[in-house]
């Protein structure tokens, strides 16, 4: 049975659930006009990698990913994938950490820092225990209560748009591609890069399409684009820069009076914390299914158990927003491998597992 509609639902919420958050301050911070060109560049990286590990799967099935590196040597996989498993830790203490911040910024600033953060890990370890499947059946459901509410977010978040604020659309720093290196754009693939990989650990007893999954990232462009032209519109480039979440800052302007609550910025935010959870799920049953490729006397429950242990340790000892950002940048290069390293070794892996198979 074809459970494609599981697979692109669950890939469309673990980048919708970090789209919003992050992503809108780098772009925003990239470039002083034609941000459009930075956010379309990114997403033809995104695609084009999507593609390029797509294919590389297809040539190595039924494997997974674990399973096609350890097809060359044991060590060979540890080699390689251990920097994607240190990357995966770092990207669940990140998340849990900031989306605690802006929980306790936006509705919950009596609430103490640490309950946010236990919460968070509690429910998504709990789903990550039960496996793929179930983060599968999780994220469908999250996806029909929170998207309705979602789409009136977004209905609603150009109420105080001046679209004066488009122009100019491009200058020749944007046109120019002079940005590529900078820090801002480097830290934008933070929304790109954690995402896509689940795909290569889902079991053979989970079918999908991988065509279906490439034609479904297109929905996420628009997303992108909302994101940071929201905020834009809302303040302008001057104003929107000095935000510390433009887009959220943007939703909590809209006044909507026949609503029962005084702020959407509620709605918006339930359902981005509902989608993360699922993304960290989701990463964390990656991490643990590494651990245990490695440890194999581990079982599932006690991996994820000392992983959430882990990650709330770690995210009790940083103290601050300015420390989040800077594990971020320390995390680029990690980051970088994941994004660009992992597809192309993967493609290559996969094609010569292929020739091998047809050969016999």
């Amino acid at each position: 049975m074809d459970k494609s509609m599981q697979v692109i639902v669950v890939y469309l919420l673990t980048h919708i659930g970090l789209i919003f958050f992050m992503y809108p301050t780098d772009i925003i911070e990239c470039l002083e006009t034609g941000h459009w060109s930075a956010i379309l560049l990114g997403f033809a990286i995104h695609v084009a990698l999507l593609a390029v590990y797509l294919k590389g799967l297809q040539f190595g099935a039924p494997n997974n990913v674990i399973d096609i590196y350890k097809r060359f040597g044991r060590w060979f996989a540890i080699v390689f994938l251990f920097p994607v498993a240190l990357y995966f830790a770092v990207v669940i203490v990140i998340t849990i950490r900031a989306y605690s911040e802006i929980v306790t910024l936006v509705f919950l600033d009596n609430t103490p820092l640490w309950a946010i953060m236990a919460l968070l890990l509690a429910v998504s370890s709990l789903v990550a225990v039960y496996g793929v499947e179930t983060i599968f059946r999780t994220g469908i459901l999250v996806a029909l209560l929170f998207s309705p509410a979602l789409l009136l977010v977004f209905s609603l978040s150009f109420q105080n748009a001046d679209w004066r604020y488009m122009l100019p659309l491009i200058d020749q720093r944007a046109a120019s591609f002079s940005y590529v290196f900078r820090e801002p754009f480097l830290l934008s693939f933070f929304a790109f890069t954690g995402g896509f990989l689940f795909l290569g650990f889902i079991p053979p007893r989970i079918p999908y399409k991988p065509r279906k999954v490439l034609l479904a990232s297109a929905a996420l462009l628009p997303m992108f684009m909302l994101s940071v032209y929201v905020p834009l519109l809302t303040f302008g480039q001057s104003a929107a820069s000095l935000l510390q979440f433009p887009f959220i800052t943007a939703v909590d302007t809209v006044n909507v009076s026949w609503l029962m609550f005084d702020r959407i910025t509620l709605f918006f935010l339930l359902s981005l914390v509902g989608f993360v959870m699922i993304y960290i799920s989701l990463v964390m049953w990656k991490t643990a299914l590494m651990i245990r490729s490695v440890v194999t006397i581990m079982s599932p429950i006690v991996t994820i158990l000392l992983l959430t242990a882990s990650v709330f340790l770690a995210c009790l000892y940083i103290p601050n927003w300015h420390a989040v950002e800077r594990i971020l940048w320390w995390n680029t290069l990690l980051r970088l491998y994941v994004m660009l390293v992992i597809p192309f070794v993967t493609l290559v892996l996969g094609f010569r597992l292929h020739r091998k198979g047809a050969a016999h």
